[in-house]
């Protein structure tokens, strides 16, 4: 593998990239984030992996790019980023006692070939008194995460149950991207 991109800026994709141990480049790609409003969740983010990789692979032809994306689904609903503390809020009480879906996309783009996935994985929340909701939100943690909370972080401690791939919740799932790519490489030799 020649020339590795990560299509995103996210510190936590970076950091699951790097347990490849494969060089890499991190690009933010700058896309649009809207989506189809009756669009299922793991066709979004296939969806979205794919606008953020094409929009890197589009500048560096020659490398091989992997773009990804995230969404928590709670009842259908796709929970985004928060938009201000009330959002947040919202979305916490929404999530509280409950088990919800985590989707991540995973688009691998290396000239015309491509590979395109999705993992789903459950999550239960523990049920949350409005100051555990209140102090995470004072944190800081929740506002740059989908579904307003980070599993890696002060979030870990909202979580009882998980059912799935653990990295797929912070944003790349690393073990199956790993594999897919090998797939990918073997297959073009």
């Amino acid at each position: 593998m020649q020339s590795l991109i990560l299509a995103s800026s996210s510190p936590r994709r970076k950091e699951l990239l790097q347990f490849l141990q494969i060089p890499f480049e991190s690009m933010n790609s700058h896309v649009d984030e809207n989506i189809e409003e009756n669009m299922q969740a793991e066709d979004a983010v296939q969806e979205l992996a794919v606008r953020k990789a094409e929009a890197i692979a589009s500048k560096y032809p020659e490398s091989w790019v992997i773009g990804s994306d995230t969404v928590v689904v709670l009842e259908g609903e796709i929970l985004g980023k928060p938009a201000n503390h009330a959002d947040g809020k919202r979305m916490l009480e929404m999530l509280s006692g409950n088990t919800h879906e985590v989707y991540t996309g995973v688009a691998i783009i290396y000239g015309e070939h491509r590979r395109i996935f999705a993992v789903k994985t459950e999550v239960t929340f523990w049920e949350l008194s409005e100051s555990d909701i209140e102090r995470y939100l004072d944190s800081g943690e929740p506002f740059d995460k989908a579904g307003s909370y980070g599993i890696q972080g002060l979030g870990s401690l909202l979580v009882k149950q998980i059912n799935g791939d653990y990295f797929s919740v912070v944003g790349l799932p690393i073990s199956r991207l790993a594999r897919e790519l090998k797939k990918m490489e073997s297959e073009l030799t």
